[in-house]
């Protein structure tokens, strides 16, 4: 990208914000409760960066993740990040996480397999919940044992989580749709119900 600043875009989910500089998109915003509080997490995340209209490279990542929080197939594994400030263990993690495509989940303990370090689940759901560029890198796919939600850390929480999963029509391996259980359908319609039992970030992380 030749420019670099960050704006706010609406989505089906509310405004999310994205930031860009010259390596490619430096983080993704998830809706906070407001357009203002949008606004206001992003400039303490990105201090240095002004808010500014999208460049068409920018606009058309906008419009790509946009597009996917709408329901459409888009895997977005070509967009470009920069992870300069990015931990190298977080980097393997969200190299997986990229790799899952719509509507797919992995565990946790999968994604610790898959970057050759089982056992390291807990680390691995760490890095998620430190991820900087939701839904890009899609870490609401990553799921706990049993198809438990796990923790999310972006506005709105594991209702977030849910909503977006649903959106994709999310199923676990060959099974049934993960909505088939009631409570978790009635959280992804109305995100302001609680959940059930709704685990804490890092808990139930195999």
């Amino acid at each position: 990208m030749t420019t670099e600043g960050f704006a706010l875009f609406d989505t089906p989910l509310g405004h999310c914000g994205m930031a860009w500089g010259e390596r490619g998109l430096v983080g993704v915003l998830l809706p906070e409760h407001s357009v203002a509080q949008t606004r206001a997490r992003m400039q303490r995340l990105f201090p240095r960066l002004h808010e500014v209209p999208p460049s068409p490279e920018a606009q058309a990542v906008i419009t790509r993740i946009t597009a996917l929080l709408n329901g459409e197939r888009d895997d977005l594994s070509d967009i470009a990040l920069d992870m300069s400030d990015v931990p190298p263990f977080h980097q393997r993690v969200y190299e997986v996480a990229r790799a899952i495509p719509p509507g797919r989940t992995l565990t946790y303990g999968e994604v610790a397999a898959r970057i050759g370090e089982p056992g390291a689940a807990r680390a691995v759901g760490q890095a998620l919940g430190h991820n900087p560029f939701a839904p890009v890198v899609p870490c609401h796919r990553v799921l706990a044992v049993g198809a438990r939600s796990g923790g999310f850390s972006a506005g709105g929480g594991v209702a977030t989580k849910l909503r977006m999963l649903q959106i994709e029509g999310a199923q676990i391996g060959g099974a049934p749709g993960l909505f088939d259980d009631d409570s978790l359908r009635q959280q992804a319609r109305n995100p302001t119900t609680p959940l059930a039992d709704k685990p804490e970030r890092g808990q139930q992380l195999k």
